[in-house]
C-alpha cells in the first residue's frame, strides 16, 4: 500500500490517500502425489480449502484506521509548525530587484552643511569687500549698454525679490511631497553651496564700483571687528535681502546672487514636476525671467553679473544632472566632465543611486489607516 499526502491551504487540512491494492490469485492446489501405477497414494490428504475468517478482516480495518490516523496527525503537526514558523522564513532577493534609490539622509545631511558653510562664508566675504569698494565720487558707475537705453524703475528691484520669495516656497513645498526627497535634497543642497562658493571667488578677486548713483552703502568699519560681526549676524537674519533692510552693502556684483536663486529654483521645479504641468512650468519659467529682467532695470547689478550668473547656474545644473542620469558616463575613460573638481563629492553622493530618479509624490508625513484606505478608494475611481 503506498500513501501520499497533499496540504491544499493553511486553512483547510485534508489528507488524501491513495492505496493501490493488489489481488493475488491463489495458486492451484498441487497434485497429490502419485507412484509408479499412476494411483494416488492412501495417505496424501487433500489441502484444506480458505475458510473467511472475521477476527483477522477485523484486524486489516483495524491496521488501516490507524495508519490513516497517524497520517492525519502528521499533516496536521507540519501545518501547524508551518503557521508557527512563517515569520522567520527568509526569502532572497536577487540584487538586480534591491533598493536602487537609497535614502542615505545622512548625505544629505552634509550636503545642506556644505550649503550652510558656503552661504556663511559668503556674508563674510561680502562684509570683507564692502571695505575695498571704491567711493562713487572718485570711481562712477562703469558703461553698461543695457542702462544705456532703459532707465532704473525704483520698484523693480522689489518684483525681483518677491519673485525669488514665490519661486523658493514653490520649490520648498514641490520638495516636501517628493517621495525621493533626500537624494534630491542633497543635490540641491550641493549645487548652492557650490554656486555660492563660486560666488565668493569672483566677488573677492574682482571688487567692481556700485552699478549707479542711486545706491546706498554703509559706511566703512575698517578695523572695527566687532562692527562686522554684527553686520554679518544681520545680514544671515535678514536673508540678504533688501525687503528686510538687512543688506546695506555695496560690493557684491560679479555675480548676481539673485540671478543664481531665480533660475536655480525654476530649473529644480521643472526637473522634478511630471511634464504634462507644463502650464505650471510656463508660470515660474516667467516669474524667473521677469525677476532677473527687473535686476537690470533697478540698476542693480551691471549686465555681465546676470549673464554670468545664468550661465554659470545653468551649466552646473546641467553638468551634474547629465551625470546623475547617464550611468554609463560615470566610468567612461573619455569622459571629460569627470574632471572637474568635485567629481570626487558626486561620486560620494551618487554612488548608490543606480538609476534616474523618477518623478513620484508621496506625502510628507505618515498618514492614518483611515485617510489611507480613503486615498486608495479615491485612487481606484480615477483609474476607472
Amino acid at each position: 500500500m503506498a500513501a501520499s499526502e497533499l496540504i491544499q491551504s493553511d486553512e483547510d487540512v485534508r489528507p488524501h490517500v491513495e492505496v493501490n491494492i493488489t489481488t493475488i490469485s491463489p495458486s492451484p492446489p498441487p497434485h497429490p502425489p502419485r507412484v509408479a501405477n499412476g494411483n494416488p497414494t492412501r495417505h496424501a490428504s487433500l489441502p484444506s480449502l480458505p475458510i473467511d475468517n472475521p477476527d483477522g478482516k477485523n484486524n486489516h480495518d483495524r491496521n488501516r484506521l490507524s495508519s490513516l490516523l497517524q497520517q492525519n496527525q502528521l499533516i496536521q503537526s507540519l501545518s501547524s509548525g508551518l503557521r508557527r514558523h512563517c515569520d522567520y522564513v527568509k526569502i532572497s532577493v536577487p540584487g538586480e530587484r534591491a533598493n536602487r534609490l537609497p535614502k542615505e539622509w545622512w548625505k544629505t545631511g552634509v550636503a545642506f552643511l556644505y550649503a550652510v558653510f558656503n552661504l556663511v562664508f559668503t556674508t563674510v566675504v561680502i562684509t570683507i569687500v564692502h571695505e575695498r569698494v571704491p567711493d562713487k565720487s572718485v570711481s562712477p558707475p562703469l558703461p553698461d549698454k543695457f542702462f544705456d537705453y532703459v532707465d532704473r524703475v525704483p520698484w523693480a528691484f522689489t518684483v525681483t525679490e518677491v519673485n525669488g520669495l514665490i519661486l523658493v516656497g514653490l520649490w520648498l513645498i514641490q520638495w516636501l511631497f517628493l517621495k525621493h526627497k533626500a537624494i534630491v535634497g542633497r543635490r540641491c543642497f550641493f549645487l548652492i553651496g557650490t554656486l555660492y562658493m563660486y560666488r565668493c571667488v569672483t566677488m573677492y578677486i574682482t571688487t567692481l564700483p556700485v552699478p549707479g548713483k542711486h545706491m546706498v552703502c554703509a559706511p566703512k568699519l575698517y578695523n572695527d571687528s566687532t562692527g562686522k560681526i554684527w553686520r554679518i549676524l544681520r545680514l544671515i537674519s535678514g536673508g540678504g535681502l533688501s525687503l528686510t533692510g538687512s543688506h546695506m552693502m555695496c560690493g557684491d556684483f560679479l555675480y548676481s546672487g539673485h540671478t543664481v536663486m531665480l533660475t536655480l529654483s525654476y530649473l529644480f521645479i521643472k526637473e522634478y514636476s511630471p511634464r504634462w504641468m507644463w502650464w505650471y512650468h510656463w508660470f515660474c519659467w516667467f516669474l524667473s525671467a521677469l525677476g532677473v529682467v527687473c535686476i537690470l532695470i533697478g540698476h542693480e547689478h551691471y549686465s555681465v553679473d546676470v549673464v554670468i550668473g545664468y550661465f554659470v547656474t545653468t551649466r552646473t545644473f546641467w553638468w551634474y544632472h547629465t551625470m546623475a542620469n547617464t550611468h554609463t558616463l560615470r566610468q567612461a575613460p573619455n569622459n571629460y566632465l569627470s574632471r572637474t573638481w568635485w567629481n570626487p563629492v558626486f561620486n560620494f553622493l551618487e554612488r548608490n543611486v543606480q538609476t534616474t530618479v523618477p518623478v513620484v509624490f508621496s506625502w510628507p508625513v505618515a498618514l492614518p489607516s483611515s485617510c489611507r484606505q480613503r486615498y486608495r478608494i479615491v485612487e481606484g475611481g480615477r483609474d476607472e
